[in-house]
């Protein structure tokens, strides 16, 4: 017997919440891996980096993968300016962005 697809998600109904959760999981570990490139990019092992922005070279592997929450954004300003960048924060909502900092 052939299904389609809303048969089968009759039959299998996926969990919305689940899948934005693993969403935003994923998302977390792609911009965590960007910031390590960006390091490399720089040259800089994770030791370097933290000494020049002043705190352990475990803050900065857990930046990188991804424990963002717990960092401070003056210490995530001062990583993004140590590999030649800097950091923007916007509001949003929905479609709507605005650039507070």
């Amino acid at each position: 017997m052939i299904k389609n697809l809303d048969d089968f998600l009759a039959e299998h109904p996926v969990d919305r919440e689940l899948v934005e959760e693993h969403k935003q999981r994923m998302l977390a570990e792609m911009r965590a891996y960007r910031l390590r490139e960006l390091r490399e990019e720089a040259g800089l092992t994770q030791a370097q980096l933290a000494q020049r922005i002043g705190v352990g070279q475990r803050q900065v592997s857990k930046i990188e993968n991804g424990d963002l929450d717990s960092a401070k954004i003056g210490t995530i300003r001062n990583y993004l300016r140590a590999v030649g960048g800097d950091l923007a924060i916007e509001y949003v909502l929905g479609d709507l962005r605005v650039q507070v900092a």
